[in-house]
């Protein structure tokens, strides 16, 4: 090895890159190709090497080849080829011995996940506290997403991606737990608004939410609690868990005592924007409330109101089938509903083929016009979209009843 040359730096978590001192090496566009796999694997097992069989099982197991290690062969010959013209010095690079495949190189070769888990395993021996956070900082930090992100279709990749996000997830963990008892909340949000961008449902958000709650930084707290639930719901057609719940709960109570001088600051919060006309569009959650709040005051009142579900079809009856196609129309759905009924009505996405709709004021027979005139708009450009839109409706004295046409379990999340 001349230790005069440059270090190469390879790059796998979060993205495929190396790098020649300063200078980036580029291997084309497409690092997919077999030679391109190759040069990963290689970089990856470093000078222990790999055995020609979990090569081959690598490159080619779901592939029918007649003669595979000729594959195999033609493919590192490529690939050194490649590796020089990319701007590397002159070399060998692959050595094969005794039905090893090894990364050979004239200089030294630092690879990120090598040091990634070189650092944790140094953080669980550690016992100094001090040392302990430093190391584990650098874990997180060294993390920038899936290993090798471009091939973890492969099932060697996918395997290893479980293992290191498992590593990065138990090591922020730790790092917060840590920070948080010292009160260092502003390191911990830092910390974590990478990982909730990485992994955006595994409720990282909770821990940001906690430490705007310690700052008593409430707007921010809320914010970041609403975006969750938009996020949870129009993604996964899940509510918030409860995790989640009891922190909007105590953010509710330590908001109690709000200062007089805010209270115009809060009301503008709670404004709906001005040009905004039609039905109103809220989240399931929000509907829910809604709905419950409208259910007690038909009690006091007698006034009469109905829920209507709007679903999507095949244009048989039958759910719709293609994604792409439904997306769209789910997407005009929601349009027309905004457009075609009252500014007192709201309503709700339900799945993703259906519309809760929460109409107040109006009786059986008036359900039936406006169905009409919502399918009308949600067809006008497309005249057969029509069939692709049925309905049931229901008062809503009459939806806990067993032979109501519009039924929640009571079981679902999402209700």
């Amino acid at each position: 090895m001349n230790e005069k040359l440059p270090i190469l730096n390879v790059h796998m978590l979060g993205d495929f890159s190396v790098m020649y001192g300063n200078q980036p090496i580029s291997f084309g566009k497409n690092t997919t190709t077999k030679a391109m796999k190759l040069l990963q694997i290689l970089l990856y097992h470093g000078e222990q090497g790999i055995s020609r069989e979990k090569l081959l099982n690598a490159l080619y197991v779901r592939e029918e080849l007649a003669d595979a290690s000729n594959n195999l062969r033609v493919t590192v010959h490529r690939l050194k080829k490649i590796i020089v013209d990319a701007g590397l010095p002159a070399d060998e690079y692959i050595h094969i011995k005794k039905g090893i495949y090894s990364w050979q190189a004239p200089m030294r070769v630092e690879v990120d996940v090598k040091r990634f888990v070189s650092l944790y395993k140094e953080s669980k021996e550690c016992t100094d506290k001090e040392r302990k956070e430093e190391l584990l900082t650098q874990v997180c930090q060294m993390y920038h997403g899936e290993f090798l992100p471009a091939l973890s279709g492969e099932e060697w990749v996918l395997l290893e991606s479980i293992q290191y996000k498992k590593i990065y997830s138990e090591s922020l963990k730790e790092l917060c737990e840590s920070l948080m008892t010292k009160g260092e909340y502003e390191e911990v949000l830092a910390l974590c608004e990478s990982a909730c961008r990485m992994y955006p449902f595994d409720e990282w958000q909770s821990v940001r939410i906690e430490c705007f709650i310690r700052l008593k930084r409430f707007k921010e707290a809320l914010k970041e609690y609403e975006d969750t639930a938009k996020l949870f719901f129009e993604e996964l057609g899940i509510t918030p868990s409860d995790r989640l719940l009891k922190q909007f709960d105590e953010m509710s109570n330590q908001m109690n005592h709000t200062n007089p001088r805010e209270i115009n600051e809060i009301k503008e919060r709670l404004k709906e924007d001005s040009d905004r006309g039609g039905a109103y569009y809220c989240s399931l959650p929000s509907f829910r409330d809604s709905y419950r709040l409208v259910s007690r005051m038909l009690e006091r009142n007698g006034q009469s109101a109905y829920l209507m579900l709007c679903s999507i079809t095949d244009g048989k009856g039958h759910p719709m089938e293609k994604p792409e196609k439904l997306a769209v129309m789910a997407e005009e759905l929601q349009n027309s509903i905004q457009h075609s009924l009252r500014r007192g009505d709201s309503f709700t996405k339900y799945s993703s083929s259906q519309y809760l709709i929460l109409l107040t004021g109006t009786n059986k027979e008036n359900c039936e016009m406006i169905f009409d005139r919502l399918r009308k708009y949600f067809s006008r450009e497309h005249k057969s979209w029509g069939k692709n839109l049925e309905y049931f409706v229901s008062s809503i004295a009459d939806v806990e009843n067993p032979d109501s046409p519009i039924q929640f379990q009571k079981d679902k999340n999402v209700w």
